[in-house]
C-alpha cells in the first residue's frame, strides 16, 4: 500500500477511524478538543513517550501489537490511581519508510483498546522524523475525589501487595531478542511484552474499595516502582523474595535464556501489574473482595516499614534493592 502524500492526509485517515464521541464539544479538527468536566470529580491527565529501538523494535512488534501497546501503557496510569479513562491525544513522529499499510495497522490495534475501556481519541499531532519512529500519547480520565489513590499514602505495617505474576514481559522480550517469539510454548511471555493489557477495572475496585492506601503500576519493575511509592510517602520497604508471584512458563524461559528469574520480577519492567498497599487487617477483606468482583487473585509480596529504602529478603540474607529497574539515562 503506498505511503499517504502528506499530514493532512495522514489526519484525515486518523480522523475517519477515530470517528466521534458524544462526550464532545468539540473533538478532532479543530485547535483544541473541548469536554465538560462533571462536578465533584477530578480530573487525571498522563503521558508517555515511545521510541524506536529504545521502546520497541520493528524486527519483532508489529504495528497492531504496537498500536495496542501505545494504548495500553497509558491507561494503564490512569488505572494506577483508580480513574476512568476518557480521552487520548496521539502524536506519531513517523520514520520516512513508513508506509500506509503500517499506520493502518497500528491505528487498528490504538483503537481497538480505546473501544475495549471506553476512551475517545480526540486530537494529537503528526510530523515526520528524520530517523526512527517516536509514538507520544496522553491520556485523560476522571473518577471522583474522594475514590483517588496516589504513591504517596504507605504506612509503616501496611503490606505490600502485587495483582498478577511479575517479569514476563522481560522475560517476552529476551525470547523476542532470541528470535523464539513464534514458539508456542512462549505465546503468554511474548504477549506480556509485545500487547500488555492495563488493569482498569481491578485499579477501579480497589479504589472504591477504600482499603487502598498507595498505588503504581508496574512499569519499571517492582524494585523501582515500590521505591517511588516509599519515597512519596516517606517510609521504605522490605520484599521476601520467596512472596515474588513468579509462573511457571517465567522460570522455563530463564533457563532458556540464561538469566534470573527473579532479576527479570525485580528489574525487568513493562509488567503493568498494580502494586499497592493494605493495612495488614483489611488483606483478607481486600483479597475476598477482588476475588468476587474481578475473579483475581492478589500476592502479598512484602511490607512498609519505618526508614528509607527497598529491601529484599532471600535465603535469610537481606540487601537493598532500590531503585534497580530500568531507569532512562542511568
Amino acid at each position: 500500500m503506498a505511503r499517504p502524500e502528506g499530514e493532512r492526509e495522514i489526519i484525515a485517515r486518523i480522523r475517519q477511524a477515530a470517528g466521534s464521541s458524544g462526550d464532545l464539544l468539540l473533538g478532532i479538527g479543530d485547535d483544541c478538543a473541548v469536554y465538560k468536566t462533571p462536578p465533584d470529580r477530578v480530573s487525571l491527565v498522563t503521558t508517555d513517550t515511545m521510541v524506536e529501538g529504545v521502546h520497541f523494535d520493528l524486527a519483532w512488534h508489529p504495528p497492531l501489537e504496537l498500536g495496542r501497546k501505545a494504548a495500553s501503557v497509558n491507561i494503564s496510569d490512569i488505572a494506577a490511581m483508580g480513574g476512568l479513562p476518557r480521552f487520548a491525544l496521539l502524536s506519531l513522529a513517523l520514520a520516512p519508510a513508513f508506509d500506509g499499510r503500517w499506520l493502518d495497522a497500528f491505528m487498528v490495534g490504538f483503537l481497538a483498546v480505546l473501544a475495549e475501556h471506553g476512551v475517545a481519541l480526540i486530537g494529537g499531532d503528526t510530523v515526520q522524523s528524520g530517523h526512527e519512529s517516536v509514538l507520544a500519547v496522553t491520556v485523560l480520565g476522571e473518577m471522583a475525589e474522594a475514590e483517588l489513590v496516589t504513591r504517596k499514602g504507605a504506612r509503616p505495617g501496611d503490606v505490600v501487595l502485587v495483582s498478577g505474576f511479575l517479569g514476563e514481559a522481560a522475560a517476552g522480550l529476551a525470547l523476542c531478542r532470541l528470535g523464539l517469539a513464534h514458539e508456542p510454548d512462549w505465546q503468554t511471555l511474548v504477549a506480556a511484552h509485545l500487547d500488555p493489557v492495563p488493569q482498569v477495572a481491578l485499579g477501579r475496585a480497589l479504589a472504591v474499595s477504600g482499603l487502598v492506601y498507595a498505588m503504581q503500576d508496574l512499569s519499571d519493575g517492582l524494585a523501582t516502582d515500590l521505591a517511588h511509592v516509599c519515597t512519596e510517602s516517606g517510609v521504605g520497604a522490605l520484599v521476601m523474595a520467596d512472596k515474588i508471584p513468579l509462573s511457571p512458563v517465567l522460570r522455563q524461559a530463564a533457563e532458556i535464556c540464561g538469566q534470573s528469574p527473579l532479576d527479570w520480577a525485580l528489574s525487568g519492567g513493562e509488567d503493568y501489574q498494580l502494586l499497592f498497599t493494605v493495612g495488614e487487617q483489611q488483606v483478607a477483606e481486600l483479597c475476598t473482595l477482588v476475588r468476587e468482583q474481578t475473579g483475581r487473585e492478589l500476592f502479598a509480596v512484602g511490607r512498609i516499614i519505618e526508614g528509607q529504602g527497598v529491601f529484599l529478603e532471600e535465603a535469610g540474607q537481606r540487601r537493598e534493592i532500590s531503585y534497580r529497574g530500568y531507569e532512562h539515562f542511568r
